[in-house]
C-alpha cells in the first residue's frame, strides 16, 4: 500500500487521555498534508524522469533509422585497405573493423566458396550482428537485440524490425590467400556505384577501368583538349 493510500489515523489519546484536542487534529493534518505533497513530489519526480528516458532512447532510434547518427559507410573517400584475414575457409566469418576503428565489420565465406562482408551494425537500434552459420543452406545474420535477421548473401531484412539492409564491406582476396577490405556500399547501394563514388578522385585510373560515368566524362574532357 502507498503513503497515499494509508487509512486516516483514528482518533488516538488526547492531552486528557480520552480524545484528541484541537491542537492533536491540527498537527495531524499537516502532518498527512506534508506526507501527501511529498508523495506528489515523488511521483512527479519519477514521471519526468521516466519520460526524459524514454524520450532520449525514441531520438536515439530515430536517430538511427533516419540517418541522423553515423551510418557504415558514408564516407565520400576511399578508405584504407585492410587485411582481414591470411585466410578464410568456407562456412567460417570473421570480424574485424573497417573503416574506421569504431567500424563493427564482418567478413563471412558461405558454404559455396562467396566472401561476403558487412557492416555488423544493425540498422535498427545498432546492436551488433552475428553470423549464424546453422541457418539455411547460405546461414543467416542475425541481431538479437529485437530479433532482427538480414540474408547472408544479400544483407537484405529478412525478418524484424530493421527497417534498411546491412551495409556492405567490399572485400577482395589475392593470391595468397588473404582476404582484404577495399571500400564500403551504404546500405543498398550497389557495389559498382559505392566503388564509383570512392575511386572517383583518388583512383581515377581505377574509375576508368570500372566504367564509371564520371570517370568517362573526365576521360572524354580531357582527351578534347588542345
Amino acid at each position: 500500500m502507498s503513503v497515499t493510500q494509508q487509512p486516516s489515523p483514528g482518533p488516538g489519546p488526547g492531552p486528557d487521555g480520552h480524545g484528541r484536542g484541537p491542537d492533536g487534529d491540527a498537527a495531524a493534518d499537516q502532518l498527512r498534508d506534508r506526507i501527501s505533497a511529498d508523495s506528489l513530489t515523488t511521483r512527479r519526480d519519477y514521471l519526468r524522469i521516466v519520460a526524459t528516458v524514454s524520450g532520449g532512447l525514441a531520438i536515439g532510434g530515430v536517430g538511427v533509422a533516419a540517418g541522423i547518427l553515423h551510418r557504415h559507410g558514408d564516407s565520400e573517400t576511399l578508405p584504407e585497405a585492410k587485411r582481414v584475414a591470411d585466410d578464410l575457409p568456407p562456412g567460417r566469418s570473421v570480424a574485424f573493423r573497417f573503416p574506421g576503428e569504431e567500424d563493427r565489420a564482418l567478413a563471412v565465406r558461405l558454404s559455396d566458396g562467396s566472401l561476403v562482408g558487412y557492416s555488423a551494425v544493425c540498422t535498427h537500434l545498432a546492436c551488433g550482428v552475428l553470423w549464424r552459420e546453422d541457418r539455411g543452406a547460405d546461414g543467416e545474420l542475425y541481431c538479437p537485440c529485437h530479433e532482427g535477421v538480414f540474408d547472408a548473401r544479400t544483407g537484405e531484412v529478412t525478418a524484424g524490425p530493421p527497417p534498411r539492409p546491412l551495409p556492405r564491406i567490399i572485400l577482395t582476396e589475392q593470391a595468397d590467400g588473404s582476404v582484404w577490405a577495399v571500400a564500403t556500399a551504404r546500405s543498398g547501394e550497389p557495389a559498382k556505384e559505392a566503388l564509383c563514388r570512392q575511386f572517383g578522385e583518388s583512383r581515377p585510373e581505377m574509375a576508368q577501368r570500372l566504367g564509371c560515368p564520371a570517370a568517362d566524362r573526365a576521360s572524354t574532357t580531357g582527351s578534347g583538349r588542345t
